[in-house]
């Protein structure tokens, strides 16, 4: 019995990680958070409309974001962990902008390097080959404004993936 209802409650969790059923133009903000949880950051813009980030790291390779109309309804949802999206974080951005954009990075993977004077957020994702990558965003350390940005699978990066094993991002 208590192995039927462990299995219900993953399945339960497993339904809510990307919002699957929720309809833009009719789904309301209390039914996306019902269904994906408390965001782990949200924005009030001027308009009345919001923009919630629900990250889904460190070992997912997604961070959905929910834009909500002036109205209290679904605008659109979206993962923001992609090529698309990391195009968009320019040199000179602040952090809320870089927030806005890609949502939080995973805490435990933020980085000062007192040397350089520089701040580093990174953020798991699946790359267009279906490799798991990392997007790396460095921030000046004095006006916290974006210096540069660099992305890399993690078959480049990482000592662990090396001899030729090679882990795939299941879609």
């Amino acid at each position: 019995m208590a192995t039927v209802l462990v299995a219900v409650l993953f399945l339960g969790a497993c339904a809510s990680y990307d919002g699957r059923g929720l309809q833009p133009g009719q789904s309301a903000v209390s039914e996306v958070e019902q269904r994906m949880g408390a965001p782990a950051m949200r924005w009030k813009e001027p308009d009345g409309s919001e923009l919630l980030a629900y990250p889904r790291g460190p070992a997912g390779y997604h961070t959905y974001m929910a834009r909500i109309g002036p109205d209290g309804r679904l605008v659109s949802l979206e993962n923001v962990l992609d090529m698309k999206h990391f195009a968009l974080v320019r040199q000179g951005m602040s952090q809320d902008e870089v927030l806005r954009v890609l949502g939080p990075p995973y805490p435990g993977w933020t980085v000062y390097f007192k040397a350089r004077d520089e701040l580093a957020w990174e953020w798991r994702y699946c790359d267009d080959w279906n490799e798991p990558a990392r997007f790396d965003v460095l921030f000046d350390g004095t006006s916290s404004k974006v210096r540069s940005t660099l992305s890399y699978t993690e078959s480049q990066g990482y000592a662990s993936f090396s001899g030729g094993w090679r882990q795939w991002c299941s879609r």
